[in-house]
């Protein structure tokens, strides 16, 4: 197996992440210069995903009472701290789509506007699946947003956090699920090409599952998977453990050219790439997207806590918020994620 070279990924994996308080990383080499946004740039939304589009920047992410979809977008990520967020969309008031809306992604496939999203059943609340919404207006601010239904998968089993993406022509999408064969709660990541934008093509391959102790803290967790393409590789980042401080990110890489379907292209780091610092006072950085600004530099979006401790369900907890920072890589083209950067002040 490949081994991911950075000194902090080194230290993350032989922590393990056995308790809280273990929580420590390598200091930071320089003082980061300021970002020109907020940190955080919004309180209270998790799960964050930016888009560019033509001049436009548009953010989608959970909201703390998980019934609704808001999208908000301005000229630049600085701007999408003050923008105001507009509904597009409300849970159903039963059966499928009417509780648990998380992870809203927003893709422009073909000319068209659509958001990949999980949710649950008000009944049956752990009932999670994978749910599209389409609209063909120029402006995703206005317009229709249809229902396309659910995004079917080899198995009828809890189902979240989906992206897509585009790889020499074709298209893929990734995401989280449960295994009906390990008869638990745990869930893996996988991957298949897609025959449309509301259609797998099959077969879906497992890319990643638990199998360290820093990725089965309270919870035996692979999920949120993030795609970038850069210097001749596909990486894919995904979270793991439970949804407190314990959260963090691991990373997998493939080269460019191999065959993303084949499990054997593709190499897992040995420890978290990406986790809390309390150093810096945050906490559980996870549930990341990649976006690639014009002049090539890549920005890591992601939530975090600046609290460690909390009472009772981390997901009852609304304290995460979206943050953005640029992401390094080495000098041999692996992504450096460094340090959860700490908030600036006013």
């Amino acid at each position: 197996m490949t081994l991911l070279i950075s000194r902090r990924s080194a230290l993350a994996a032989a922590l393990l992440v056995p308790a809280l308080p273990g929580f420590a990383q390598a200091p930071a080499t320089s003082v980061p210069a300021p970002l020109p946004w907020p940190n955080p740039l919004v309180a209270q939304r998790a799960d964050p995903q930016i888009t560019r589009h033509g001049d436009w920047y548009y953010l989608m992410a959970t909201v703390p009472a998980y019934d609704v979809l808001e999208l908000r977008r301005a000229r630049s990520i600085a701007g999408l701290a003050t923008a105001e967020p507009q509904v597009i969309w409300r849970k159903h008031a039963s059966g499928t789509m009417s509780h648990h809306i998380w992870a809203p992604e927003l893709h422009v496939i073909d000319g068209r506007w659509f958001i990949y999203f999980s949710a649950g059943e008000a009944k049956e609340p752990w009932k999670i699946r994978l749910w599209a919404l389409e609209n063909a207006s120029a402006d995703p601010m206005q317009g229709e947003w249809a229902e396309r239904g659910q995004i079917r998968t080899a198995w009828d089993t809890f189902t979240l956090d989906a992206t897509v993406f585009e790889h020499r022509g074709q298209r893929y999408m990734a995401w989280a699920q449960t295994d009906p064969a390990k008869k638990n709660h745990s869930t893996d990541i996988f991957l298949s090409r897609m025959k449309s934008p509301t259609e797998l093509a099959g077969p879906q391959v497992r890319l990643t599952q638990p199998e360290y102790a820093w990725e089965k803290v309270r919870h035996v967790v692979n999920e949120a998977p993030a795609v970038l393409a850069h210097g001749g590789r596909v990486f894919v980042s995904y979270s793991a453990a439970g949804t407190g401080a314990e959260y963090c990110l691991g990373l997998l890489w493939a080269d460019a050219g191999a065959d993303l379907l084949d499990a054997k292209s593709w190499h897992k780091s040995p420890g978290p790439v990406f986790s809390s610092s309390a150093e810096n006072r945050q906490y559980g950085p996870g549930h990341n997207s990649f976006l690639v600004e014009p002049d090539g530099t890549v920005l890591n979006v992601f939530h975090a806590r600046n609290y460690r401790d909390i009472v009772g369900d981390p997901l009852r907890d609304t304290g995460r918020a979206t943050r953005v920072q640029p992401l390094a890589f080495t000098a041999d083209g692996m992504p450096d994620f460094g340090l959860p950067l700490p908030e600036t002040r006013p």
